[in-house]
């Protein structure tokens, strides 16, 4: 997302105008549980907008620091770009996105009785402006990772994780990635800053124990790029949300495979370690849970499959 010279709001338009080409997002959320994909390709929003509907909760409310409570407001870096979990609607002058995880993070945000001033940020940067305090809140589908939470502090509310994914017709890795020894010698393509760029890196050392010819990575800061370059046979292999991958292969269009999960994590809103709000958030989510909007929103978006039971702060990583 780090295009120089091109604002996050325009580098998002842009990678929205190239989807109806690509016939697929590089990103996103996807039904499991037979409910039909929604958001498909930058549409409208679909129906039932369970956010409407909430009200503040003034027990949960009080959780809230003082300070937050008084200005009613809090700072947000997000990050925006496809759907389902958070995009710009494609064909209208919308200036809000839409999404799950920004129907969570509204909804949430109205049962603390507080205004989230949103700012497109990419991915990658999110979590250090957190630490400088530059926002309050992060979210962009932030996975709980023991190497994060030495630094953030989370507050989960979907679980998700890695997968990957071809250019459908490529059956050289079969139906399921369960090894990384699977994809020696091939060319993966990966999002900036992410958890797959990581696990990438670190696993690196597996083809060469194996006694073969190690795997590439190619890192994209524009999810339109790696769409691209999948499309174009320059990567072989896409690795990103297990969600996004399989809501990507479900469009009538898609010209991809999904080829199974990975590694489950929990996802999660995210703040600096030390944060005053992540009692009254982990309690704002256990209030939807509790009282449906929760599965509601899930249901809007097609991703029923991945709803918790509870909202936990700082959770250690799925092993």
């Amino acid at each position: 997302m780090n295009i120089s010279g091109t604002s996050p709001r325009l580098r998002l338009a842009a990678t929205a105008a190239l989807l109806p080409l690509l016939a697929l997002t590089a990103c996103g959320s996807g039904s499991t549980d037979g409910a039909p994909a929604a958001g498909a390709q930058g549409s409208s929003a679909p129906a039932d907008n369970a956010v409407a509907t909430v009200r503040k909760v003034h027990s949960v409310a009080a959780l809230l620091p003082a300070d937050v409570r008084r200005s009613g407001a809090l700072r947000v870096g997000s990050s925006v770009g496809f759907p389902p979990g958070a995009y710009y609607p494609q064909g209208t002058d919308a200036e809000k996105p839409v999404g799950q995880d920004i129907d969570i993070a509204d909804a949430a945000a109205k049962v603390l009785g507080i205004e989230l001033e949103r700012q497109d940020a990419s991915f990658e940067t999110i979590l250090p402006a957190l630490g400088s305090g530059k926002y309050g809140l992060g979210t962009g589908n932030f996975g709980v990772t023991t190497a994060r939470l030495k630094t953030i502090d989370f507050v989960t509310y979907i679980n998700d994780g890695q997968g990957f994914a071809v250019k459908k017709g490529n059956t050289a890795l079969g139906k399921k990635v369960t090894e990384l020894t699977q994809l020696c010698g091939l060319t993966i393509g990966t999002g900036a800053g992410t958890t797959f760029e990581t696990t990438l890196a670190a696993q690196k050392g597996v083809c060469a124990k194996a006694g073969k010819k190690p795997y590439d990575v190619k890192v994209f800061s524009e999810n339109g790029a790696t769409v691209t370059a999948l499309q174009q046979g320059r990567i072989d292999v896409v690795m990103s949300t297990i969600n996004g991958l399989r809501y990507q292969a479900a469009q009538p269009a898609s010209r991809t495979t999904f080829l199974g999960e990975f590694h489950r994590l929990d996802v999660g809103f995210a703040f600096k370690k030390g944060s005053a709000l992540t009692r009254a958030f982990q309690a704002a989510v256990n209030q939807l849970i509790e009282d449906g909007t929760y599965a509601r929103i899930l249901k809007r978006w097609g991703t029923s499959a991945s709803a918790i039971d509870a909202s936990r702060i700082n959770p250690p990583e799925h092993k």
